[in-house]
């Protein structure tokens, strides 16, 4: 072997192999094929089954009840937001959009920090009884929302939250915090000790070590986890429907099946399917915008 190509091989290895004629790619058989074709047939349809619906009621949010049933199919005669504004204030969708935000927001940034400080202290210190805790957290995951409503709605009426925002959120809390510390205990866990034990020699106490050090370095955790609960906060139906039944305190899931079922036959289904996209906007875009984040965070959080 010449000089100059050990030195090409040393520089780069895929050029020399590309030129010495061994440059061996991977092939694909014949059942590799048939798996890849399959695999988007069926994902096509997949996507088919969800976008068509979607794009059959974002454009029927833009007709009247009568064009609706005229033409479904049909593009609208008049593009138009009097559905939307309809929906926002007739329908006073505009107060239970902000009931929305006010519940999943607060709820959201509640159990990120009580469900990260728990899974810090899990994951890095030996706390007497910290398995059991960890293991009654994920006992939490496998209990089953609709046995609790009857306990829930006595706890809540005895502390006087019943009906009342700041009960939902407790609830909210409560239910999405055993998820969130699994998720990020595997996180916590797999960062190096080394750095926060150079926190510790510099002096830094635990709370500056968590929030300044710790923290940072699970931010990827972090980003998942709270996406994961916007979207399971914001679609949650059963628990205000049960303990939030003041009509001027409802969220946008109930206040849904609320403005549906109450009219009958007789529903505006031009408002309706407006309100539909009112709901589902926020989730869209927050999984559009983040979804790079979200699956990069899973993919990290997996290989760990």
């Amino acid at each position: 072997m010449s000089q100059q190509t050990r030195t090409l091989i040393a520089v780069d290895p895929r050029r020399a192999r590309r030129e010495g004629g061994v440059d061996r790619k991977a092939r694909s058989t014949p059942g590799d094929r048939v798996v890849g074709a399959v695999s988007h047939v069926v994902l096509t349809i997949w996507a088919i089954v969800v976008i068509l619906p979607m794009l059959w009621t974002l454009l029927s949010s833009f007709k009247s009840t009568r064009e609706i049933f005229a033409s479904p199919f049909g593009l609208p005669a008049q593009w138009n937001l009097d559905n939307y504004a309809s929906a926002w204030g007739k329908y006073n969708f505009g107060q239970m959009f902000l009931n929305t935000v006010i519940v999943v927001g607060a709820a959201l940034i509640l159990v990120m920090l009580l469900g990260a400080m728990c899974a810090y202290v899990l994951a890095r210190f030996s706390v007497p009884g910290s398995r059991v805790i960890y293991y009654l957290m994920l006992a939490g995951l496998t209990f089953p929302v609709f046995l609790a409503i009857v306990p829930l709605f006595f706890i809540l009426q005895g502390m006087g939250l019943l009906n009342t925002l700041p009960g939902l959120i407790l609830t909210y809390v409560a239910f999405a915090l055993p998820f969130t510390v699994f998720f990020l205990f595997s996180f916590f866990k797999s960062l190096p000790y080394e750095i926060q034990e150079a926190a510790y020699v510099d002096g830094a106490s635990e709370w500056r070590t968590f929030f300044q050090v710790m923290l940072p370095m699970a931010k990827p955790g972090l980003a998942a986890v709270a996406i994961l609960n916007f979207l399971g906060l914001w679609n949650q139906f059963l628990l205000p429907v049960a303990l939030n039944t003041d009509q001027a305190k409802y969220v946008l899931s109930q206040g849904m099946a609320a403005f549906a079922s109450a009219a009958g036959y007789a529903v505006d289904f031009g408002a309706l399917f407006a309100a539909v996209i009112i709901t589902i906007a926020p989730v869209l875009l927050v999984y559009i915008f983040f979804q790079r984040q979200l699956q990069g965070s899973v993919t990290q959080g997996t290989s760990k």
